[in-house]
This record gives C-alpha cells, structure tokens and sequence, in this order.
C-alpha cells in the first residue's frame, strides 16, 4: 500500500486546566550535591579510577573520554564553578543558573535534557508521521575493541547494516521499485546496561521505503510483512517493534 508521506502541524500543550487555572512551570534550580548519585561518585572516583588502571593489563584504565564525564558531573550545577546571571527588566527580578557539564555518560540532569530535546526535534522536524520499528545491531566482543577505536571501521559496519534493512524493506514493501530509500536515524552506544564495554548500534528506521512519483511527490510504500527474530514472518499490527534482517540478505 502507498500512501503520501505528510507532517501534521505541531500544536504547542496547553498551559492551563479545564477550570482556568494556569499550569506553567516554575524554576526550581536543582541540587546536584545532595543526591545520592553525586556522594557516591564524589566519595569513591578516585579509588575506581585506581582500580581500573590495575585490571587493565596495559595500564590505562578506563578511556579518557570517562574520567572526564565522571569529573564533570561533580562540577555540574554547582554555582561556584561558573554561573549565568538571568535578569528580568519588567519586573527586575533576578537568577543566578549554574552552568550545565553537557554531559552524555553520567550525569542524569544533563543525559535526560539531551533525551527531551533530541525526541521533541526528531518528532517535530525530522520524523513523518509514518510508523517506525527499531533495529538493533550487535557485533562479537572480538570485533568489538575494533568499532571502539576506528571511526571508519564503525561507519561501514553501519553503511552495511542499513543497506541489510534496505533490502529487505524493498523485498516486503508492495509496489516499491529497485531504488526506493529507507529513513533512519542512528544511536551509537559504547556500553551495556551494567556499564560494560559494548559496542552497538540503535537504529529508528520508518517501517516502509520512499519512491518518487512521475508527477514529483514522494511514496511511502508500507511494508505487508516484516521478519520478526528467528526468521519467521509476521504482519505488522501499526506498533514499534523490534526488528530483524531477513536471512541471506
């Protein structure tokens, strides 16, 4: 089934309840120093940082890019480390907020703002209105140190697997030509659930390919049948699911 590939106008929330009465926010400046995230890492980063030298049999450690967010996150949010001065000139009132660390490992204040603001873009200015499924892409922990250290081997192993998805979106999508294209986004993560080493991609791929009609507008050709794991067909019922490459493509 084709259909025309549309955005629909983004509608800002609204700011009040039913009754009339205003639920905008208000600032509240958080305080980093008082969880019991930051205690932890605040108490114990040296004696890690130690003994993460010692188990590697070069004497590195763990990667710089990892200290580095550890020693971030404890300078995040604090005022004495830098601050912006926010003044109001109708009303005169004036706030002091602490510069952010912008980090992407650690710090859970600054991970779940990049998370927020990155949805919102993708939803609002890159993303149709179509359905999406998920793709995930694991390699042997041989490979792995490989991908970790080479950009270049990270980003063809990357190109391979979204031609992989390609193929078998074009091979189930009725009507869609030879040279119709997929829409994705990729996530690259460097570590598992319990913070190990491991190298793997996320993929937001759209469940269906684009052609370009004689007259100039863009298909969407959506899929009758996708692979689900273990090779065995199934239809898709309009929900975000997990996918998996056809075997032999």
């Amino acid at each position: 089934m084709a259909i025309s590939a549309q955005r629909l106008p983004w509608r800002p929330p609204s700011t009040r309840h039913p009754g009339g009465v205003s639920t905008q926010s208000v600032y509240r400046p958080r305080q980093p120093a008082a969880s019991a995230l930051y205690a932890v890492v605040q108490h114990h980063i040296e004696t890690f940082l130690a003994h993460a030298a010692e188990a590697d049999p070069v004497g590195y450690g763990v990667p710089t890019w990892v200290e580095k967010d550890f020693r971030a996150y404890l300078r995040c949010g604090i005022l004495a480390y830098g601050f912006a001065r926010a003044h109001c000139d109708t009303c005169g009132h004036e706030r002091l907020i602490a510069f952010s660390c912008k980090g992407r490992g650690i710090c859970p204040s600054c991970n779940a703002r990049r998370m927020a603001e990155l949805a919102a873009h993708l939803t609002d200015h890159v993303l149709p209105h179509l359905p999406v499924r998920q793709w995930v892409l694991s390699v042997p922990k041989r490979l792995r140190p490989y991908l970790h250290h080479n950009p270049e081997i990270a980003g063809a192993v990357l190109g391979i697997f979204l031609r992989a998805i390609r193929t078998t979106l074009r091979r189930t999508s009725p009507g869609a030509s030879p040279e119709a294209q997929l829409g994705a986004v990729s996530f690259l993560h460097r570590f598992g659930s319990s913070l190990n080493p491991h190298f793997h991609f996320h993929l937001v791929v759209l469940d269906g390919v684009f052609d370009q009609a004689p007259d100039g507008t863009v298909r969407f050709h959506d899929p009758s049948l996708t692979v689900a794991r273990g090779g065995k067909p199934e239809s898709r019922c309009g929900t975000t699911t997990e996918g998996s490459v056809e075997p032999g493509t």
